[in-house]
């Protein structure tokens, strides 16, 4: 008897870190994303490639908000899932976490397919900020892990095209305005996860996007992709092609821990050779990742045994936990590259994630072809390429545009605000006026009556941020609050000067002028002004200190950090010190702490607050600040709990 697939909602206990509240302040500080890597043999890149390498990185994360109000206490938690389970596979998904895949259960062998992480750990690595490591990721917008890691998204039940059920994720991604959809279901009799996946851009513009499935496994398998080269791209921000499975300078890095220093491998996948990477055992087993053929890129991403790989991923999970790598596949050759979107078209594909065996020998042998070949001739006998290419077709014609059931979880009302806006027909994907909620009430209102609604003065809410929205702004009536808004709005699309003229306007009438000195003082401090934005940043704080606490505490950081780098000692102190107790007590104004005193010539203190320890909860991937500063105080080496480098010294 076959056992039909079934999706349920279920409960899953994890030790978790809570998220906590987002940054409260608006996301203005300009990326350093805007030039093209250097680039070994640039005159022999291929046409596509050449053409997409840096091609419109992101100005800025607006209209997001920086997430960085986690912590680092973890306690038992239940989070919401939903499972996808036939007699073969059962598979967890985490839809209030951007829809992560946290478990691939392999029934019929008793394992893990994955790399499982056993806590929620929030930490710097989204391009927004809480990012959490293990299962399948599905990553979307601009290079990097999206904004969406730790939101929630639309999750409902939707016909399979084999008539079964189908778990159906989407929304709205706000970094490019495009919405998207997952589709996941088991066939009855399948030992595969399949993953349909479009990208829509309703726009009558061209929209550059980006897409990369993440999936983590553990890291003491081999990765096998059909390719003999790689582009190798590290923390030195360069890249180069490289042979595969070794470079003549290096280790084979088809197997993780023999590298030192953290790196990425872009895998050059032939054009007509299938589409696949697998992360495989000492026993020839393990999972395997293959697509249509749009999925063209496949990646390996290794932390190597370097202690500051090593500190990162104790730094994700907990001391004692298997550490891992991730395979990914994306639109694009590199995650330097984002490819057009043409106006009002759509791009979809399909992947499967499952089971796969092979022979050892030939798995890890020296014969990287036969390594290769083996492993794709094993791949076609359980899952041929026709089959995932007519599974395809089939979910196209049948289950794409299915409207879905009843809704198992929700996402944002963000979709519901830009198809009120703009009209827009997305079948299978409904964002409808029921999902709005307080957030895009002022804008609805704008949207209805060409002004936005009188609001208490400093209300600093998320500001959308396209061309739409902008035009609405500029023609609205011209209060503190609009002008603010529209301030971001011109930010964003790259008007810095008028951006700067619309927050300077606004703070002429403003009886709550903080929000608006806050946003000159990040203009002159990225306009290469520190003086005067020192200035506007203690005005901003010395005007709302005593208000709301999460403003107080993001402003203050943000303050104190300017007026050290400016040589202003004495003004960051009395900032920091007319912060609350338990503000100063998080790691990341101890650390803020240590770098003041040793402006202040008092090394030993300084000293004394590393030795204390701290923790930086959100310390950026790849951050180098904490060894910097121990190197002023001391030349001794830099202690294990400090060590996140992730270059050659």
């Amino acid at each position: 008897m076959v056992v039909m697939t079934t999706v349920r909602r279920a409960v899953l206990t994890l030790s978790a870190a809570p998220l906590g509240p987002d940054n409260p302040l608006p996301a203005l500080h300009l990326l350093d994303g805007a030039a093209a890597p250097a680039v070994d043999e640039r005159a022999a890149l291929p046409r596509d490639m050449a053409r997409q390498l840096g091609h419109a990185p992101l100005r800025t994360l607006l209209p997001t908000r920086v997430r960085d109000g986690y912590g680092r206490a973890r306690t038992p938690v239940d989070l919401d899932a939903i499972v996808i389970e036939n007699e073969r596979l059962r598979v967890t998904v985490l839809p209030g976490l951007g829809g992560r895949v946290q478990s691939l259960f392999d029934k019929a062998a008793g394992r893990e397919l994955l790399y499982r992480n056993p806590v929620f750990q929030p930490a710097a690595f989204a391009l927004n900020g809480a990012w959490f490591s293990g299962g399948i990721e599905w990553n979307i917008g601009a290079r990097g892990h999206t904004t969406l890691s730790c939101a929630p998204l639309h999750a409902a039940v939707v016909p399979a095209p084999d008539g079964g059920e189908m778990l159906r994720l989407w929304e709205w991604e706000p970094l490019r305005d495009l919405p998207f959809q997952v589709d996941l279901w088991l066939p009855a009799d399948g030992a595969h996860l399949r993953a349909a996946v479009r990208i829509r851009n309703p726009h009558e513009r061209a929209v550059p996007t980006y897409w990369w499935s993440n999936t983590a496994v553990p890291e003491d398998r081999r990765i096998l992709a059909p390719a003999e080269l790689a582009w190798q791209y590290g923390y030195e921000r360069a890249l180069r092609r490289v042979p595969v499975p070794a470079a003549p300078d290096g280790p084979d890095h088809t197997y993780p821990l023999r590298s030192t220093h953290a790196a990425d491998y872009f895998y050059e996948v032939p054009d007509g050779r299938r589409r696949w990477i697998a992360a495989l055992g000492e026993d020839g087993t393990g999972l395997v990742q293959t697509s249509t053929d749009v999925l063209r890129g496949r990646k390996l991403f290794l932390w190597g045994s370097g202690r500051g790989g090593r500190r990162w991923q104790e730094w994700l999970t907990e001391p004692g936990t298997p550490g891992y790598a991730e395979i990914q596949a994306g639109l694009a050759r590199t995650q330097l590259e984002h490819p057009t979107l043409e106006p009002e078209t759509e791009v979809s594909w399909m992947e499967v994630y499952g089971p796969l065996a092979a022979d050892p020998a030939a798995v890890h042998g020296a014969d990287w072809a036969a390594a290769t070949g083996c492993v794709e001739e094993a791949l076609g006998r359980v899952l041929p390429r026709e089959e995932v290419e007519a599974a395809y077709a089939l979910w196209r014609e049948r289950s794409a545009d299915a409207e879905p059931g009843a809704a198992l979880a929700a996402g944002s009302g963000w979709g519901a605000l830009e198809v009120l806006r703009g009209g827009y027909a997305l079948p299978g994907t409904p964002f409808a006026e029921d999902q709005l909620g307080a957030e895009q009430r002022p804008w609805v209102h704008l949207l209805r009556t060409g002004a936005l609604p009188e609001a208490e003065e400093g209300a600093v809410g998320r500001t959308p941020v396209s061309g739409a929205w902008r035009d609405m702004l500029e023609t609205a009536p011209a209060d503190p609050a609009t002008e603010y808004h529209l301030g971001v709005a011109q930010w964003a699309a790259g008007d810095l000067a008028q951006a700067v003229r619309s927050w300077e306007r606004g703070l002429k009438n403003a009886s709550v002028r903080w929000p608006l000195l806050y946003c000159l003082a990040v203009a002159d401090r990225e306009g290469g002004h520190p003086r005067r934005a020192a200035e506007r940043y203690a005005e901003a704080f010395e005007e709302q200190c005593g208000g709301d606490p999460l403003v107080t505490a993001a402003l203050g950081r943000e303050t104190a950090t300017v007026l050290l780098e400016t040589g202003a000692a004495a003004q960051a102190r009395t900032v920091l010190e007319r912060l609350p107790e338990e503000v100063r007590a998080r790691g990341a104004f101890r650390f803020l702490e240590a770098r003041l005193l040793l402006a202040e010539g008092r090394k030993d203190e300084a000293r004394a607050v590393f030795d204390a320890g701290f923790e930086v909860a959100d310390l950026r991937e790849g951050a180098e600040v904490l060894g910097e500063v121990w190197a002023r105080i001391t030349d001794e080496p830099l202690p294990d709990a400090y060590e996140f480098r992730m270059r050659p010294s």
